[in-house]
């Protein structure tokens, strides 16, 4: 199996998820907007996984490789292709299915728990309820067809899937200790006192069970969209 993931900045790369695609022995390819990286073709390409950043994937004036992001995860998605969208990724699948994204009512920084909206039989393997780390300030409409899985009490649009094989997260659910830590360095100033965002020492409180239960609920997700091990 061959992943390609779609990095936009340096301190956001795919963390836990390294170890759910090592384990299956997933060959996993990168481009690097940072690093002006072109993007590939999508041939033998079996998982596209678009990650965070701090962008808008409304910047497309500033950022024009956001043009071309769009196509590539478009043209995944009429493919077949399993898409992962986490955060800015999740946001980016939206936009390029056709729903707008824009600001949200308030800033959701730190470690809230979600809720399951919709547990059919052709959900993905959400849990009831979990804590999970949340770091975004934009929202976004539900793509046409959309399943609508899961909400938090500043946000009702935490994630959704497309079929079976196109996951958006508006949450982090890669993140490691030492991922925590580089975000924080990097966008320490996001932490503007508001009803959901916590504190540097609030989000560094965060046990190994947090993280673990993290990771678990990555490989059950990865395994819903591109079967097990």
């Amino acid at each position: 199996m061959n992943a390609h993931v779609l990095q936009h900045v340096p301190f956001e790369g795919i963390g836990s998820i390294s170890d759910c695609l090592d384990r299956r022995g997933v060959t996993v390819t990168t481009t690097r907007f940072f690093e002006s990286d072109p993007l590939p073709d999508l041939d033998g390409i079996d998982l596209v996984i678009a990650m965070g950043g701090p962008m808008s994937v409304n910047g497309e004036e500033t950022l024009p490789w956001l043009v071309a992001e769009k196509a590539f995860i478009r043209e995944a998605i009429d493919r077949g292709i399993a898409v992962l969208g986490i955060c800015l990724g999740a946001q980016l699948i939206a936009s390029a299915c056709g729903a707008k994204v824009y600001p949200g009512r308030q800033r959701e920084i730190g470690w809230f728990p979600i809720e399951v909206v919709n547990a059919g039989p052709d959900a993905l393997p959400f849990p009831d309820k979990a804590k999970v780390l949340h770091w975004h300030g934009e929202t976004f409409d539900l793509p046409s067809g959309a399943m609508h899985l899961a909400r938090s009490a500043a946000c009702e649009h935490r994630a959704f899937q497309i079929g079976k094989r196109v996951l958006g997260l508006q949450f982090h659910p890669e993140v490691t200790p030492a991922s925590l830590a580089t975000m924080l360095e990097h966008s320490r100033e996001d932490l503007v006192p508001g009803q959901f965002v916590q504190r540097e020492k609030e989000i560094l409180s965060a046990g190994e069970e947090d993280f673990a239960r993290l990771g678990e609920l990555t490989g059950r997700l990865l395994d819903g969209m591109v079967g097990r091990e």
